[in-house]
């Protein structure tokens, strides 16, 4: 038909995530360094399949979002101790 696209079912990037491949995400996810780099590889690389990608980008943002809460609390705490244990007139 005119204007459809065709998309195959057997394409690489639809394809399921096996478990041993997401034991291997999950395991490559939990070395430190290692897994801010693999997010990033996983989230926006050309050949990753969808699902993992999606994990990746979610992975990210969790992050993005405890390094926030980090910052802020880190603040409040430096800013009580300062102000009652700072120097005062």
């Amino acid at each position: 038909m005119e204007g459809q696209v065709e998309i195959s079912k057997s394409s690489p990037l639809t394809e399921v995530v096996s478990v041993g491949e997401w034991m291997l995400t999950l395991l490559i996810s939990a070395i430190p360094v290692v897994n801010l780099v693999m997010f990033f590889v996983w989230a926006f690389g050309a050949g990753t399949k969808p699902s993992k990608a999606n994990w990746a980008k979610a992975s990210l943002i969790w992050i993005g979002i405890i390094i926030a809460v980090y910052i802020v609390t880190a603040v409040f705490i430096l800013g009580s101790l300062f102000f009652f244990f700072g120097a005062r007139d």
